[in-house]
Formats: C-alpha cells, sequence, structure tokens
C-alpha cells in the first residue's frame, strides 16, 4: 500500500471521538448511580411490561447490529462508493417482511 495514500484521523475525528466515549460514560453512570433501581427481575427483565413500543423497538435494533457493522459500513462506502446503499435496504425489507408475516405483534 502507498503511505501517501493512507488515512489518518485528525484533531477533530480524536474530539469528537472522545467526546462520544465521555457522553457514553457519563449516561451510564448517571444511570447506575441514581436511584430508580429496579427491584424484581421481572422488573429487570421486562421494565414491569410499561416501556412503549418505540424503546424496545430501537433496543432491539440496538442489539441486532454488531458494532462491527457500524464501524464497517461508513467505512466500505466511503471505499467502495454507495453502491453498498441497495444492500441496506434489502437489509431492511427482508428484515419487516419476515417480522409481519412470520411474527405478527
Amino acid at each position: 500500500m502507498d503511505p501517501s495514500n493512507q488515512k489518518h484521523f485528525a484533531v477533530l475525528d480524536y474530539v469528537i471521538f472522545a467526546f462520544l466515549l465521555a457522553a457514553s460514560m457519563v449516561i451510564g453512570l448517571y444511570y447506575a448511580l441514581s436511584g430508580g433501581r429496579q427491584r424484581t427481575t421481572q422488573e429487570f427483565l421486562m421494565a414491569d411490561r410499561s416501556m412503549h413500543y418505540l424503546p424496545v423497538s430501537l433496543s432491539l435494533i440496538a442489539s441486532f447490529q454488531s458494532a462491527v457493522a457500524i464501524i464497517g459500513i461508513p467505512a466500505e462506502i466511503y471505499t467502495h462508493g454507495t453502491q453498498y446503499w441497495f444492500f441496506g435496504c434489502a437489509y431492511i425489507l427482508g428484515l419487516l417482511l419476515p417480522a409481519h408475516i412470520f411474527i405478527p405483534v
């Protein structure tokens, strides 16, 4: 690989990366140290069945999507162009159709 063609982080990239790590840490510490802990297994695992569909669906999407994909997909699009978007569109259809046909809620 040609050394002049290598890409490196700039200062702004490091600042954004550090900010996101710090924000994640602050959110985790806030919820770990604040009161309102779950008292039963039912409250912990099912949120006492009081959550709306939006946070539950976002949580499922976040746990389904791997960290490697979150980091790798932007790099793939940057390197090879936007044809990767077709895979994303097919991926969404491939998740939505079986979810509504086989797992109706």
